[in-house]
């Protein structure tokens, strides 16, 4: 049997780095991927879909000049063949860096292929047995198929972006960060766009303003929403379209498309790998479970990324790579309470998230006070003429510290940093409002944004 320091399944956000990390340091490291290197961000995730968005962008800058004073001629249509060339050679560069590093670092064994564990500290590949005394999973996540869609044509957030045609009708069941990013996409490389969802508003976890603002907008540029829908089957038709039965409230009983995008949620990729032969512990929905310093139960065997339910994005995958190196090799003890959640939606315009939202402090029993402010009063968003959206602050009324924001709007994915640092800084609120900020900024209104706080 191979012994080696360490064993790494999963070549995502936080293990990869964790590899070359490990071996620089002089561990004999055995890196074991069964797919392709970077994992869902670099092939499904992130970096694909937003150069679907960047694109998406680029054909609504060309159908609104004209409220700009910019006359461009009719006819901007989606290339979707070079829309996905673009896109897979933007992937392929990430790849073929890892795969490259991979093969120059004589401290790194590659296995291609699946892991298995046959022991507490044994792993299983490729009929292989290998060992080490510490073990890192990074597995990552994979798209969840309700029932009634299974024996359908359906596509995922990994099979749409290999599509090369153009779906005449796009139907998406879910209403949430995936069915919004990819409803907006569609639409404006000229699909129909019709998003299904069973709650009774969409991206459900956010405040009702913010949830309202989203849909608002993007029923302008003409997706349909079909709302308290619960899907309860679907026919595949003689041509190849697709046709869902609805339990609804308003609306037809049936919604009819070319193609069928489902996005309802994702679960962990660790039901293969017998956790049980090493007497790892579980949670109710397969997520790994971790303490504070993302080792599992098993000492020497941690659970990094989406795998552990402790935060399903690049940035809190990368967090993870993080801590396991600094108690490693620094003694400095960061653990995964001391990071603040955030996270972007990128819609156009783009949600940028920090902390709470405005139910959740309430629901914690938080006395909080609250400011928001349309985006319709920015001065820069109205220069750029771009008004959607509306910024929200929540403040704890009872230590002045920020617990929360939501800055919807032109910008939003960027300025929401200047208040996560805040938050991070452990600072009052004050700090924000007395400052100055550069003028023509959409961040500038951010200190008059919270003189305008108000206890709920």
């Amino acid at each position: 049997m191979k012994k080696f320091d360490a064993i790494i399944i999963g070549s995502g956000q936080a293990g990869t780095p964790l590899a070359f990390k490990l071996a620089a340091e002089g561990n004999k490291v055995a890196f074991i991927e069964k797919k392709h290197f970077g994992g869902t961000c670099v092939n499904d995730g992130c970096t694909p879909t937003k150069a679907y968005v960047a694109s998406a962008r680029r054909i609504w800058d060309a159908c609104n000049g004209a409220a700009l004073g910019v006359n461009i001629p009719e006819g901007a249509s989606a290339d979707l063949k070079k829309i996905k060339s673009r896109k897979d050679k933007i992937v392929q560069e990430s790849v073929d860096g890892i795969s490259s590093g991979v093969e120059k670092e004589e401290n790194i064994t590659f296995f291609e292929g699946e892991a298995r564990f046959s022991g507490e500290k044994t792993i299983e590949v490729n009929s292989e047995e290998i060992t080490a005394s510490e073990i890192y999973i990074n597995t990552g996540a994979r798209p969840v198929i309700p029932e009634p869609f299974r024996k359908l044509n359906y596509l995922t957030n990994e099979s749409i972006l290999q599509l090369e045609e153009l779906p005449e009708h796009l139907v998406i069941v879910g209403g949430s960060y995936i069915g919004l990013e990819f409803g907006q996409m569609f639409r404006r490389f000229g699909s129909k766009v019709t998003i299904i969802e069973k709650g009774p508003s969409i991206i459900g976890r956010e405040d009702k303003e913010i949830s309202e603002n989203i849909q608002e907008f993007l029923q302008d540029e003409g997706i349909e929403f079909r709302l308290n829908a619960k899907c309860i089957g679907g026919t595949q038709n003689a041509d190849n379209s697709v046709t869902l039965k609805l339990d609804c409230k308003e609306g037809g009983p049936e919604v009819t498309g070319s193609h069928l995008l489902i996005g309802v949620g994702r679960k962990p990729n660790t039901d293969s790998l017998n956790l049980q032969a090493a007497g790892i512990k579980i949670g109710d929905r397969g997520y790994i479970k971790v303490n504070d310093f993302l080792e599992t139960n098993v000492k020497g065997v941690f659970a990094l990324g989406d795998c552990n339910g402790e935060g399903a994005f690049t940035h809190t995958s990368y967090n993870d790579y993080e801590i396991i190196v600094a108690n490693k090799f620094s003694n400095i003890n960061r653990r995964i309470s001391d990071r603040v959640m955030t996270y972007n939606l990128y819609t156009d315009p783009p949600l940028g998230r920090a902390g709470m939202t405005r139910k959740a402090a309430l629901a914690k029993g938080y006395k909080i006070m609250e400011a928001t402010m349309p985006m319709s009063r920015v001065a820069r968003a109205r220069e750029k003429g771009e008004t959607n959206g509306m910024m929200q602050v929540i403040v704890n009324a009872e230590n002045q510290k920020i617990l929360g924001a939501s800055i919807l709007g032109v910008g939003g994915d960027e300025i929401i940093n200047s208040i996560l640092l805040i938050m991070y800084a452990d600072v009052p609120y004050t700090v924000l409002k007395n400052a100055v900020i550069s003028h023509p900024t959409v961040s500038e209104l951010l200190p008059t944004l919270l003189k305008g706080l108000k206890e709920i």
